[in-house]
């Protein structure tokens, strides 16, 4: 049938019945027109079909006959929600100034870090509280939020434009959902800051991200509403799925909700979850937000998309129309009754019409077996409520993915107007946009990695640089400056960066694949099989190594040591400072003959003299003797061994102890494998005692060294070792210095364990 036609056909009651849906499910979605005797006979033909009223906007449209194949063209005309107002700009410098309407600015709310009136939301203590709200309150409530969400982050920090970007898609799902009943898991949890204000955490928001506060993310511990704790990227469908078949095999009925972003989705992960999802065809959500900052070119990023306007909602309500969608269900039970040929043709014409209708990318979800609806304005209220109570109350059994376009920053104009639109940041000033960054004497450990590469890259045609969906947090972006053509960023796909750059290897050049050691976990497979079991020269540059302060546990850089060090062939270093760090990235580009990794801390360098260490201004570093430590300080009562940062608290250590006349030796491993077992040996020679210090887990640096010191019977005498690492216990986000003292590896506690194995007579409570 075509579009609009009252041709009576189209209901027949036929055994092919999944082509007589298709195609007007296709049509139904395309019937809008500016008059209104043409749209209610379009609609009227619809009615036929699917019982119920249908709600279509005014727009205009351009139809063609289905049963030519060609495409439906369609257009809309809508006032887009989003600021449009031009920014105007200084050529010669490049400065932005904003609109003259402060509206834009921060939604209608004071421009400053002042408390903003919050009368509705003062109102709401949980999700039950704004279930009765009509829709102008549920607008004044997201503004409110939104303006909430500002107030708390200029004071504390964190992650600002994704949650900003969220604020209205929150509001409606906990106001069509019955939390925590139904289950909402958000991806990686850094969208979640409105999620946590709505749901009982609101007077903790002034504590997020500082010790003992509010973690940056989900965490189950932390609130019934949080059912699934994140951090990391690409989890969230996997982990509704199994809810979700949990709860059908216990014979309950809640709804459960992944909301996933457009970055997050280019995980494998997702796909492999949704590929799942499809055959297990258990009832879940999954909620794409789509705010076009994903990394990587993909089909929603960066391309000239329609407006989300009239047609596109009409679009997505019809999409969702409960009547529509089981009537679709019982076609297709119809259909597998018949012979597998027509199964077939039945199932392509349903695919085929849908993918025209649904916008790109519909039938790549269609093929995976998930119900696509989209795309729907995720800052429309009334959209986002009536497409989510259908879908909640549509009775058909399968997972349906909701495509959701939003703007991240959206309602901060200088978060709108950004680059990485205020990703994450830093206290900043509410009225300028200005974040509070204090001036540091020593740049980052990641700023002097990218220099050294670049260093390296300039001398040296071979050095190419991947990463994973993070230039900017390892510094990779600057690099890419200089080189673009010789910087790869593959999205958030971890085994294929570490599998890519064995490819590179194979191919003679110098890789660098710079990932954050908390995210090489994911990768670890690869590392193991692709690189290590081949001897590739593969180069690991291992970011935030260690404890993270804020970001806690999730991010933490722990197991890297362990993991690495187990691998046969592979040389593990740690600089002790920054000059080490970059003699360490020109021994690694040196290393030709084996896979090599570093691991490298968060935050700033040492403020250690480049010039002694034999760096000039280019920072080209020099290769280190491979396998070679060095000792930093020579003592004569007992040894500290550091592996990293944990030299850093050795020295500092010593500092303490020297003021109460004990004298230590300091040395610096820099590799834990090779291990320099002739330092090792010298150390256990002329000490009676020996500490090894790392911060990293169980079954790292010390394990090494102490399975040396087993196997060649240094341990059958008398000398007294000790261990410290990182304990079996993860050590939640705060300050740094708190976590060291928390896991037990702070200078102090160097040196008062250094004292008991003395056996000095000191108060270790009096240590400095």
């Amino acid at each position: 049938a075509e579009v609009g036609s009252n041709n009576s056909e189209a209901s027949t009651a036929s055994p092919i019945v999944m082509v007589a849906i298709s195609l007007p499910t296709a049509s139904v979605q395309g019937c809008v027109s500016r008059g209104h005797a043409t749209r209610t006979r379009q609609t009227s033909s619809i009615a036929r079909l699917v019982p119920g009223s249908v709600n279509v906007r005014a727009g205009s449209v351009k139809i063609e006959s289905l049963k030519t194949g060609r495409k439906i063209r369609s257009s809309v005309r809508k006032a887009v929600t989003r600021c449009e107002t031009p920014l105007s700009s200084d050529e010669e410098d490049g400065v932005m100034s904003a609109p003259d309407d402060e509206s834009l600015w921060l939604d209608g709310f004071e421009k400053s870090n002042v408390k903003p009136p919050t009368p509705l939301l003062d109102t709401v203590n949980f999700p039950i509280h704004m279930k009765n709200f009509n829709l102008t309150q549920l607008d004044q409530l997201a503004k409110e939020l939104r303006a909430d969400v500002i107030y708390n982050v200029c004071n504390t920090g964190g992650h600002l434009g994704s949650s900003l970007g969220v604020i209205e898609l929150t509001v409606a799902l906990h106001k069509v959902f019955n939390l925590p009943e139904d289950k909402i898991i958000w991806d990686v949890g850094h969208q979640a800051y409105p999620h946590k204000i709505l749901t009982g955490r609101r007077q903790q928001m002034k504590t997020l991200r500082q010790t003992n506060g509010l973690t940056p993310f989900t965490k189950r511990a932390e609130s019934e509403y949080d059912p699934f704790g994140a951090g990391h990227s690409s989890t969230s469908i996997s982990a509704g799925l199994g809810m979700a078949v949990g709860r059908d095999l216990k014979g309950k009925k809640n709804n459960v909700i992944a909301v996933i972003g457009d970055g997050a989705i280019t995980g494998g992960m997702a796909y492999e979850a949704m590929n799942h999802a499809g055959f297990m065809d258990s009832n879940m959500i999954v909620i794409l937000n789509d705010n076009q900052q994903v990394s990587l070119p993909t089909q929603y990023n960066m391309l000239n998309q329609d407006p989300v306007g009239g047609l596109s909602s009409t679009l997505a309500r019809l999409q969702s129309n409960r009547p529509l969608r089981e009537l679709r269900e019982t076609a297709k039970a119809i259909t597998k009754q018949l012979p597998e040929p027509i199964q077939e043709v039945t199932s392509k014409v349903d695919e085929y019409a849908r993918g025209m209708i649904s916008g790109s990318g519909s039938t790549l979800f269609e093929e995976l077996g998930l119900y696509y609806i989209g795309t729907v304005d995720g800052h429309n209220l009334d959209d986002l409520c009536s497409i989510l109570e259908e879908v909640k109350n549509t009775d058909s059994v399968g997972p349906v993915l909701i495509h959701v376009v939003t703007e991240k920053g959206k309602g901060y104009f200088p978060a709108e107007t950004a680059q990485d639109k205020y990703h994450g940041v830093n206290k900043f000033d509410v009225a300028s946009g200005l974040q509070v960054k204090p001036k540091a004497k020593v740049p980052t450990y990641t700023q002097f990695f990218a220099d050294a590469l670049l260093a390296e890259a300039r001398v040296d045609d071979r050095v190419y640089a991947v990463h994973a969906a993070m230039g900017g947090g390892t510094g990779l972006n600057h690099f890419e400056k200089y080189f673009p053509e010789r910087c790869f960023d593959v999205g958030i796909a971890e085994q294929h960066a570490v599998t890519f750059a064995a490819g590179l290897a194979c191919e003679g050049l110098n890789p660098f694949c710079t990932i954050y050691s908390t995210f090489l976990q994911r990768g670890y497979d690869q590392v193991v099989h692709d690189v290590a079991l081949q001897n590739l020269p593969v180069r690991f540059m291992m970011d935030r190594a260690g404890l993270v302060g804020a970001d806690g546990p999730t991010h933490a850089g722990s197991y890297d040591t362990t993991y690495m060090a187990a691998l046969p062939n592979m040389v593990v270093m740690a600089p002790s400072d920054e000059a080490e760090l970059i003699h360490m990235v020109a021994t690694a580009n040196a290393i030709d003959w084996c896979p090599s990794s570093v691991r490298y801390p968060r935050g700033n360098g040492q403020g250690v003299s480049l010039e002694e260490a034999g760096i000039m201004a280019d920072l080209k570093g020099t290769p280190l003797e491979i396998g070679k430590g060095r000792v930093l300080r020579q003592g004569k009562d007992i040894a500290l061994l550091g592996f990293g940062t944990g030299s850093q608290y050795c020295s500092l250590a010593a500092d303490i102890l020297a003021e109460h006349s004990i004298s230590a030796t300091v040395a610096d491993a820099r590799f834990c494998k090779p291990l320099d077992t002739d330092l090792v040996r010298r150390l256990v020679k002329e000490h009676g005692a020996l500490i090894i210090v790392e911060e990293g887990s169980i079954g790292g640096f010390g394990s090494h060294v102490l399975q040396y010191l087993a196997t060649n019977g240094h341990l059958d005498g008398s000398l007294k070792v000790r261990a410290m690492c990182l304990p079996d216990k993860n050590i939640d986000h705060g300050d740094h210095a708190w976590q060291l003292q928390e896991a037990g590896i702070s200078p102090r506690d160097i040196a008062a364990n250094a004292v008991t194995l003395l056996g000095k007579k000191l108060n270790v409570a009096t240590l400095a």
